[in-house]
């Protein structure tokens, strides 16, 4: 049996996150939109990750090769606690890595509750001030979608944006782009009205405006607003915002 660790190149303890990460940068090399050709190389990357992100696939591969390799379960163990130490420290570079190094190592969670503490604390925290952009944009989508599976809409707007206006400047997601601004599209469209206040959905839909998704979406947006506004007691911005609406959609 091959063993998918070994072709998407992570460790068998690997986490999601790191799996996830491991697949698209090899992925990228690999992809017929490079190769111009799907090469069996490529469709063995794609099988491993379906099966290695998958927790049930996932456990019943680990279980048939333990099985044929003989392999141990067990692990060394360290006497350094990086993960005391940098709580320890407590300083928004400690927490920047304590977020991601619990995103790596299977405390999501974790991840998430840090990231919403360190946002409410420091309205100017950013993880991209601690990480190259390579580091930050893979790391940083993967707790993007977490946040969306625990209904932190906002904050999983907010990391987008960042992500987004990133890939403008470097295009380092390349062809898996897409699949960025969709979740973004997806939370603006779906997740926004009705979940946060209103303030936090005025500034969500303008972020979306600035991101180039199109004039189908900037018109949604704008009617959005306007029902934000009018609830708010600004009819005045509404009148502005569905004005705009009609001029971009005509």
């Amino acid at each position: 049996m091959r063993d998918f660790y070994s072709v998407l190149g992570v460790p068998h303890t690997a986490s999601l996150a790191e799996i996830r990460r491991a697949y698209r940068k090899k992925a990228k090399l690999l992809h017929p939109d490079i190769t111009h050709a799907e090469s069996d190389e490529f469709r063995e990357l794609v099988r491993a990750y379906e099966t290695l992100s998958d927790l049930k696939a996932r456990s019943l591969f680990d279980e048939a090769f333990s099985f044929r390799t003989g392999s141990s379960s067990s692990h060394s163990v360290t006497s350094f606690d990086y993960r005391t130490w940098l709580l320890e420290r407590g300083d928004d570079e400690s927490y920047a890595k304590l977020i991601l190094f619990d995103l790596t190592h299977s405390r999501e969670d974790e991840a998430v509750q840090n990231f919403k503490k360190m946002n409410m604390k420091n309205s100017n925290f950013r993880l991209s001030y601690w990480f190259g952009h390579e580091d930050f944009m893979d790391l940083g989508f993967i707790l993007a979608e977490e946040l969306v599976l625990r209904r932190e809409y906002y904050d999983a707007v907010i990391l987008l944006d960042q992500i987004i206006r990133m890939e403008f400047k470097y295009n380092y997601f390349k062809f898996f782009f897409e699949e960025v601004q969709e979740l973004m599209r997806h939370i603006l469209r779906n997740n926004i009205e009705g979940f946060v206040n209103d303030e936090l959905a005025i500034d969500s839909w303008e972020r979306g405006l600035d991101l180039r998704f199109g004039k189908k979406d900037d018109s949604y947006f704008l009617l959005k607003m306007a029902d934000a506004y009018d609830r708010i007691g600004d009819p005045h911005t509404a009148a502005i915002c569905r004005d705009e609406s009609m001029r971009i959609a005509s």
